[in-house]
């Protein structure tokens, strides 16, 4: 249970709400932004001395049926009510550090979806499996140190709930520190987003990909989550018949080379 982080979380969440939001008059002389740590209290079916504790880092963890109740209160959303669940520790619980084996189901599966390029990333964002399509439209990860393989850090240190989750993991904080160290904007996107406690649902997104053979082609990206070791399939394909599958079909005839300087 992080006490602290799970007092700024929900501090973060009382104040953007108003009143009406949740039924309640606004009344006159209110001097805090947002709603009062007793109005929280009502609404979630706990006592006011409680919650206050909490939000102080000072009470011990709460249950499930609690947050629950405090969830509803400041009508958080799904994204905002898994990460609240993190901080209190009451997720399901994972070892000190991030798992970087693959599934041998999986390492299988991506090699049979030749006209997808395909990954799996760990919860640090390093590129753990690929197939060949991937490694022709991105790079090819296996002449790459494993330190290289790290999205996030090509990302930020080339022309995003895991520090939460991984608080103990050196690979996990390791990076963040790097990150923000070596990359001014990735320290204002963190500092932005860690210090406000936005929370979200990832959306579904395209991708664009500027080759050095194919040209621009923006693909679907797909990120199905492998829960059981906190991993992820990412999966770029694109529409039958459109220009950007006949550059991917080029891109699986040249192959791994295709990234090369050609004559």
């Amino acid at each position: 249970m992080d006490k602290k982080e799970l007092g700024a979380f929900l501090r973060s969440r009382r104040e953007r709400l108003r009143p009406e939001d949740v039924g309640l008059p606004s009344g006159p002389r209110r001097r805090t932004p947002g709603l009062r740590r007793e109005e929280v209290a009502v609404l979630a079916h706990i006592s006011t001395e409680y919650y206050v504790r909490l939000e102080q880092g000072r009470a011990p963890r709460p249950s499930g049926e609690v947050l629950a109740g405090i969830a509803e209160a400041l009508r958080l959303t799904d994204a905002e009510s898994a990460h609240l669940h993190v901080l209190a520790g009451t997720a399901a619980t994972r070892g000190g550090l991030h798992r970087r084996d693959v599934r041998p189901s999986i390492c299988a599966l991506i090699g049979r979806v030749p006209d997808t390029a395909a990954i799996v990333t760990s919860a640090a964002f390093e590129v753990l499996a690929w197939n060949d399509l991937a490694a022709a439209l991105m790079e090819d990860f296996g002449a790459l140190a494993p330190v290289e393989r790290n999205l996030a850090r090509r990302a930020f240190l080339r022309p995003a709930d895991e520090l939460a989750r991984y608080p103990a993991d050196p690979a996990v904080s390791g990076l963040v520190g790097d990150l923000c160290d070596g990359s001014p904007e990735c320290a204002r996107l963190w500092e932005r987003l860690w210090e406000r406690h936005d929370v979200r649902a990832v959306p579904a997104l395209t991708k664009t990909f500027r080759h050095s053979v194919v040209g621009e082609l923006t693909v679907d990206c797909d990120s199905p989550a492998l829960t059981d070791r906190d991993q992820h399939l990412v999966l770029y394909s694109a529409p039958p018949g459109s220009p950007d599958a006949e550059a991917l079909a080029l891109l699986k005839v040249l192959g791994a080379r295709a990234g090369e300087d050609l004559p």
